[in-house]
């Protein structure tokens, strides 16, 4: 509906209307305007707050790492002939290296073909892996002496039937097995050659090609699939390159090592030898690593500092221009930074080393709050207690038994002194065969068998048939057809196979109650000839034992604190040793852990920045429904407004049709001009 307003009277009523309502509404907007405004304010500082915390938690992790302190710096006088890298705790030293002959890979090249899809025969292919004692033709006379199985190598037998027995299927097939050998066909110019190649170094990582069941009935001429035959019964393929382990001299020591990188040869050390270096050492130098951890303190003290410049800047105060920063008297804000400050000004509880504060290290604090370092003290203090830092930082436990390991902890576990009892030792799964004596003949009726590792079941096994004069050579070759199973090997299963005492034994690699060894088939003379009969060996054992006088959990090796105790989560592996008193465990939670945590607490979802930040958003959505009443009692006042005035048009309009009227019935009336004129 239309309306109009003032017509009668001639009054501006729009205008009065609005007038009167901004006034009324001017003081109540501007008071909401103004505490939505200071809200606004203080959720922005405590974003500002909650973002330069975090980013000073992220400047942490580097000191909470154990890592960052088991870092070595390492150098060599000839990088190009011999370099060296820390792989661990390795003790710092200078070592003299000289390089006699670099380590190689076995090759082996088949006879020409016509093209990549010429057929062979058919039948199945085994690789083993070993020591083998060979003489090329070239200088000749050749000669195959022997091979001795590599018992930590698989070996695999790969079946060769019409749908893969062309030269590039058989590649497929080798590569397809993943069993450790690389095949590819090279195109020499005269033809087509299978060239396989051992992916490992080293004189027992050379490769054994046997085949059985070639369609020519042949498995030893040079036809057919046999033509890939390398062992001592015939040699088809060509040996490209013999393999060859490294060797060279550490200080003058004669070492060998089946690879040019050498990780085993000094502790927490990979060297990796790249050239001969014809009698002349290069020099390895290994230092502890000062500059990663001063990088870490750095990165540490940067963080503070930037979270302490953003907390002033939020909660000071200019007197000058009388203007207050939107955080300037919160408590919260400053309970939170002064939380932060005194856990970084206070000293580390369970340390025993040289320092246990930040300032005895040579970090101190400012004026304004913030953090400086004292390069001197700093690069002093880790010079000469460089393994004392650490635990100034990190959380960790130091066992004084060298056969107990320190794994992990959690946010519960309680700094302190933990006894550690063992009652029993973590064991593996085993079986042991009957007795049985050497020399032994692997034929048909004794060659097969199956197992089953830790509740998984391999395939069919098939052991190498020929003559064992010891039952170490053919321990070694029962691991290494165990261990190429490709259904164990894709789970990570393996067993180490030994004879002792006149009888074969399985062990698993595995610790703990899930350890196990079972044989599920044998072949028909397998038990009375080898000792091995289908059967189920002993299960392996968790280790158990206490850790402050409570049971703790076994897993394996490992021994963890039990839930509620005091060292809950304290996680250890027991790495060897017997059952009894192991000593005592201390743990300590450095200044960068426990300021990751109380950091954590603040942050989360239950932490004081989520309950300020949604009580102030609570306020503001307040603030937004007392407008919205402002609104509606602004619009009801106007309405009562436009109504009163509307009937004070009204009013006045018949006021002036009266006085009109009035005015023209005088008018009428005799003698009303001379009434007017003497008026």
């Amino acid at each position: 509906m239309l309306t109009a307003t003032g017509i009668g009277s001639g009054l501006d009523i729009e205008s009065l209307v609005s007038q009167l309502v901004a006034s009324e509404r001017a003081p109540v907007e501007s008071r909401l305007v103004n505490r939505e405004s200071v809200l606004t304010a203080e959720l922005s500082g405590f974003g500002s707050l909650k973002s330069a915390l975090s980013t000073f938690q992220s400047s942490l992790s580097s000191l909470n790492s154990l890592a960052t302190f088991g870092k070595n710096t390492t150098s060599s006088s000839d990088a190009g002939a011999v370099s060296v890298s820390a792989t661990g705790d390795a003790a710092p030293g200078s070592y003299s290296v000289a390089v006699t002959q670099l380590a190689k890979a076995h090759s082996l090249a088949s006879g020409s073909y016509g093209s990549d899809s010429e057929a062979l025969g058919t039948g199945t292919i085994t690789i083993r892996f070993g020591t083998t004692d060979y003489v090329s033709p070239v200088p000749g006379p050749e000669s195959y002496n022997s091979f001795a199985v590599n018992p930590d190598k698989g070996a695999a037998t790969l079946t060769i039937d019409s749908s893969n027995n062309t030269l590039a299927g058989l590649r497929d097939a080798i590569n397809d097995a993943d069993i450790g050998v690389n095949a590819v066909i090279v195109n020499d110019g005269t033809g087509y050659r299978l060239l396989l190649a051992s992916n490992e170094t080293g004189a027992e990582n050379s490769l054994e090609i046997s085949v059985s069941g070639d369609g020519d009935s042949n498995d030893l001429d040079n036809s057919g699939l046999s033509a890939l035959s390398f062992n001592s019964n015939a040699t088809h393929l060509s040996q490209t390159l013999a393999a060859q382990d490294a060797l060279f001299t550490v200080n003058g020591l004669s070492v060998s090592s089946s690879s040019s990188t050498a990780d085993d040869v000094l502790e927490g050390l990979s060297i990796s030898l790249k050239e001969e270096t014809d009698g002349i050492p290069v020099t390895l130098s290994v230092s502890e690593d000062h500059k990663s951890v001063r990088t870490a303190i750095e990165s540490f003290v940067n963080g503070y500092n930037q979270f302490i410049s953003t907390f002033n800047s939020l909660t000071s105060y200019d007197a000058e221009t009388g203007k207050a920063g939107p955080l300037q008297g919160d408590f919260s804000a400053r309970s939170i930074a002064s939380q932060v400050r005194q856990m970084i000004g206070s000293a580390v509880d369970g340390v025993g080393g040289a320092f246990s504060s930040l300032s005895e290290l040579g970090v101190t604090t400012k004026e304004d709050g913030g953090l400086a370092i004292d390069s001197t003290r700093l690069e002093n203090q880790l010079t000469n207690h460089f393994d004392d830092v650490v635990s100034l930082f990190a959380a960790i436990a130091r066992p004084v038994d060298d056969n107990i390991g320190y794994i992990t902890s959690s946010s519960a576990t309680v700094v302190g002194n933990y006894d550690v009892n063992i009652t029993q030792m973590a064991t593996r799964g085993q079986l042991s065969g009957a007795a049985t004596s050497f020399p032994l003949v692997i034929g048909a009726d004794n060659d097969e068998f199956s197992v089953r590792i830790n509740g998984v079941a391999s395939g069919i096994l098939s052991i190498t048939q020929g003559s064992y004069a010891s039952g170490d050579a053919l321990a070694a070759e029962l691991q290494a057809r165990i261990n190429g199973d490709q259904t164990l090997r894709g789970n990570g299963f393996a067993v180490i196979v030994s004879f002792n005492s006149g009888h074969f034994e399985l062990v698993s690699e595995r610790y703990g109650a899930s350890s196990a060894v079972e044989i599920l088939t044998v072949d028909t003379n397998t038990a009375t000839q080898l000792g091995l009969s289908a059967g189920v060996g002993s299960s392996g054992l968790d280790v158990a034992g206490t850790i402050g006088g409570v049971a703790a959990t076994g897993s394996g090796q490992f021994l963890t604190g039990a839930s509620g105790s005091e060292a809950a989560g304290l996680k250890l592996l027991i790495d060897g040793g017997s059952v009894g008193s192991r000593g005592v465990v201390s743990f300590s939670r450095g200044i960068a852990n426990q300021l990751n945590s109380l950091i954590t607490t603040f942050l989360g979802a239950s932490g004081v920045f989520t309950s300020r930040t949604d009580g102030i958003e609570s306020r503001i959505e307040d603030i937004k429904d007392q407008r919205e009443v402002l609104n509606r009692r602004m619009e009801a006042l106007e309405l009562r407004y436009r109504s009163q005035f509307n009937a004070l048009d009204s009013l006045l309009a018949q006021l002036q049709t009266t006085s009109d009227f009035l005015t023209q019935q005088l008018t009428s009336l005799p003698g009303s001009g001379q009434l007017l004129n003497k008026s």
